[in-house]
């Protein structure tokens, strides 16, 4: 309820402009009704008949419903906006939560990117048409209060036997809370696992012909579509059973209301016209039970979607935050983003102490000074990455402290963002856009900024044979792009920020020797002072001023390369294995 109070009045304006269109719809029926009960009074002669006057009664009848056609018109088209800007509300407070508040935001996100989307489109849906729902159920309701007296004063028996069925299937609904719940929940969890599934199969196209698993990704996505088949079957009927009971109601009703008019018309104390105003409100009074039936089982609907939303936001956060408040802007432009924090002035030197991940890494020191190039390398699950992003903040540290200039570093996940710091991930993450909004991602830089990073990346040449330059469009995670394109345009992206650590892990694996020889020449010569490289490459192991050492999740070694290879049997190990492994790579190049 309070999303719902909240989604209500952070516009209020509006809101209230919509809803004082949508009454209207709701009430006018009110005058058709009264007005069809004269004209058919006039025609069966319970009262004195002129034409004239009765043309005009019709003529009125015809002119209330075009009013009403009309108001609905205008309250869809104006009511779209308030719809669509409360839903951007809660997706809006739902992204800022899980990009700026503090710990790292994988931590509270589902297991796949799919169902994260899943939840910002069905779920806002649901909690919105929960407060829309509102004003359908308090025009229903006015309706109601002006109707029902009227037909009271008409005949009260008739009229109370109207109102015992839609009664009853109030109770029902509201008897069906729970279990409606249940069943939305379930719905909407499978309902987010089969759009995950598809996404990541989609990701994983080339995986899975390799492995020539493409029948048995089919059948596990016909698997988790049975289910969620099943379970929307009966997340709605659930609600169709609902909506049964309330047609139920409306035919039982119609029957009572003949039954009961029939003995009372024919002793003249209920008209032709009062059994067509009765069967006009008729169905307009059943949109009351429907409108109550219907808020009843959207209201678990919403705390489901609520609950779900919420579950990606921080810890701190509550229901409240989810429809706090914000400036949303559809029809105009929003004013200009305020100006970046000032800068806590350059990096000096960056210290870790004791980093531990539980499984990952123990008790790990990192120390970082500014002009450095700094290697960490290791064999496959050392823990290399794990200890950058435990670093950066985008993994929860288990142990351990970070300090900038000495000073302590309390959430580095939001501290650790450019210009202080750039990140080039293992898996580079492209959009479906041009090359030029994939490097600056909303950055006010120039396309001279971006050619300056494509360069420090060896992508010039790369960029001159592209027709369309920084317009090219990569497509679907960069797959019009070859790997080592790809992984150049990340470092390129990272580049472009200009940060005084730049965090590079792995990006180099599809490169040639040449290329990447040539990469790490330029971004130690013109890119950021400071750098940090996870790879296990030579061309970067002999560039190093500091080289760590990691096995098991333990620092094994740690100086410079000629240092390791006499002093660290680990190093030795894993310097040898590699020379072989780029000889080989030469020579399957050169086709020797």
């Amino acid at each position: 309820m309070l999303v719902a109070t909240r989604l209500a009045t952070f516009d209020l304006r509006r809101y209230l402009i919509g809803a004082l269109l949508w009454l209207p719809v709701h009430v006018i029926p009110l005058a058709g009704g009264l007005v069809l009960q004269q004209v058919f009074d006039r025609i069966s002669g319970h009262r004195p008949a002129a034409l004239e006057a009765t043309l005009w009664l019709c003529a009125a009848f015809a002119g209330v419903e075009l009013v009403r056609g009309v108001v609905i018109v205008v309250a869809w088209t104006y009511g779209v906006y308030w719809w669509n800007a409360a839903a951007t509300l809660l997706r809006a407070n739902v992204l800022r939560s899980v990009l700026t508040a503090r710990g790292p935001a994988a931590a509270r996100l589902p297991h796949s990117s799919g169902e994260g989307v899943a939840r910002l489109r069905d779920d806002v849906a649901d909690a919105v048409d929960f407060t829309d729902e509102s004003v359908s159920l308090v025009g229903t309701t006015l309706f109601a209060a002006v109707a029902l007296p009227i037909m009271a004063s008409i005949d009260a028996l008739i009229t109370l036997v109207l109102v015992l069925p839609m009664l009853a299937a109030g109770v029902l609904s509201r008897s069906m809370h729970r279990v409606v719940a249940r069943l939305h929940r379930r719905a909407r969890r499978l309902g987010a696992a089969v759009t995950a599934y598809v996404g990541e199969v989609f990701g994983g196209v080339l995986a899975l012909k390799t492995a020539g698993a493409e029948l048995a990704a089919l059948q596990r996505l016909r698997e988790h579509n049975r289910r969620r088949r099943d379970a929307a079957v009966r997340d709605r009927m659930a609600t169709d059973l609902l909506d049964a009971a309330t047609i139920t109601t409306v035919e039982l009703s119609t029957g009572l209301v003949l039954l009961l008019a029939a003995p009372a018309m024919r002793g003249g104390d209920f008209t032709v016209g009062d059994l067509a105003l009765f069967t006009s409100y008729l169905g307009w009074l059943t949109a009351l039970p429907r409108s109550i039936g219907t808020t009843l089982y959207r209201l678990p609907q919403a705390a489901v979607a609520t609950e779900r939303l919420t579950a990606l936001m921080a810890p701190h956060e509550d229901a409240g935050t989810l429809s706090r408040g914000a400036d949303v802007w559809l029809h105009h432009d929003p004013p200009p983003a305020a100006p970046p924090p000032p800068h806590p002035g350059p990096l000096r030197v960056l210290e870790a102490r004791g980093l531990t991940v539980r499984g990952a890494l123990h008790g790990v020191d990192l120390r970082l000074e500014r002009g450095s190039f700094t290697v960490i390398t290791g064999a496959v699950g050392a823990g290399k990455s794990t200890l950058v992003r435990a670093l950066l903040g985008l993994l929860p540290l288990d142990e351990g402290t970070i300090a900038w200039n000495g000073a302590p570093v309390a959430d580095p996940g939001t501290f650790l963002v450019p210009g202080r710091t750039a990140y080039a991930g293992q898996v580079p993450r492209l959009f479906s856009a041009s090359l030029r909004e994939n490097l600056l991602l909303g950055r006010p830089a120039s396309d001279d900024d971006a050619r300056r990073a494509l360069e420090l990346a060896v992508f010039e040449q790369d960029l001159a044979e592209m027709p369309d330059g920084l317009g090219t469009v990569v497509g679907p995670r960069g797959v019009r792009l070859s790997g080592g394109q790809v992984q150049r345009a990340t470092a390129a992206r990272a580049l472009v920020r200009e940060p005084d650590l730049l965090v590079v892990d792995d990006l180099s694996s599809a490169l040639d020797v040449e290329t990447e020889r040539l990469l790490w020449e330029r971004i130690a010569g013109r890119g950021p002072e400071t750098v940090l490289v996870v790879s296990h490459r030579q061309a970067a192991l002999e560039r190093a001023d500091q080289v760590i050492v990691l096995d098991r999740g333990r620092v094994a070694g740690r100086g410079r390369l000629d240092e390791l290879l006499d002093g660290c049997p680990e190093m030795r190990r894993l310097w040898h294995a590699e020379l072989i492994a780029e000889l080989i790579t030469q020579e399957e190049q050169t086709g020797a």
